[in-house]
């Protein structure tokens, strides 16, 4: 079956939600997920992302104009993966093939595990080629923003269930993602980034919520060890507390700025913008 731009974004993400939970992510996934200490029960680790990132962009470049942003993902995400291993040269490499295919997230090249590369030539001077609109760089803040903000709400939702035995199972709410038509492709790429943030959040979140349930639906087989009118509390507080996160996820959702720009322009001077945390 031939390659489309839907299969290979799947694709993508995917691979993407496996990177983050086998404990190895991008710039700034790794800052988010990592620093908060944030743990995936159960994640797989027999997938070899990188060969699956460079089988996808010959895959996508096969798929001609259409399939070039993917092309340019997969290269930012091999980046990812340099950098946490410390490899400055792949970084570099991979980084230069990405803003040829047309990254230009300069928010993401500010996060901190980047930012010893900003003294290098190399860097500079593929930073100088991305070029960038002021619709699509409040979306990239916006974007990295909710990635923070959706591991921080995961982790004060995991602390709050903890002690809870009611036996209900609670989600994790979500921002939704923009769907303004952005100015560059490169919105797409961290677009991405996010979904597969997302994802990867929501799973471990749940699993950890069904295992929960699933204690204490044991425990409440045992009668003298079950506590129901403090099990029908637990649930009311979990469904006021549900309510307050979805509410205020919605709130979160992107609103483009009146007036931000649209015409192309060099990304802001290195070392100007500070990444979102």
């Amino acid at each position: 079956m031939a390659d489309t731009v839907d299969s290979l974004v799947a694709r993508v993400h995917e691979l993407l939600v496996v990177h983050l939970t086998q404990g190895a992510a991008a710039p700034a996934e790794q800052d988010v997920l990592s620093s908060l200490g944030l743990s995936f029960p159960g994640a797989p680790r027999r997938v070899d992302v990188a060969a699956g990132l460079h089988d996808l962009i010959v895959r996508a470049g096969a798929v001609g104009p259409d399939g070039t942003w993917l092309v340019a993902a997969g290269h930012a995400s091999l980046a990812g993966i340099a950098v946490a291993g410390g490899r400055a040269d792949q970084v570099l490499f991979h980084l230069d093939a990405a803003v040829t295919a047309g990254f230009n997230d300069c928010v993401a090249l500010h996060a901190d595990p980047v930012r010893p590369l900003h003294h290098d030539p190399r860097f500079r001077a593929l930073y100088r080629r991305m070029l960038i609109t002021q619709a699509d760089l409040d979306e990239f803040f916006w974007l990295h923003g909710e990635m923070w903000t959706t591991a921080r709400d995961a982790r004060n939702a995991s602390v709050d269930n903890v002690g809870r035995i009611d036996t209900g199972v609670s989600p994790l709410p979500q921002a939704p993602m923009p769907t303004r038509e952005p100015d560059t492709p490169g919105v797409l790429i961290t677009r991405l980034d996010l979904a597969a943030t997302q994802t990867a959040l929501q799973r471990a979140f749940m699993k950890a919520e069904f295992q929960r349930s699933a204690g204490n639906t044991s425990l409440g087989l045992i009668d003298d060890a079950w506590d129901l009118p403090r099990a029908r509390h637990d649930a009311r507080y979990a469904d006021e507390a549900d309510l307050r996160r979805r509410r205020a996820a919605e709130a979160r959702a992107f609103v483009e700025r009146p007036g931000a720009g649209t015409v192309l322009a060099p990304c802001p001077p290195l070392g100007s913008l500070t990444y979102p945390a």
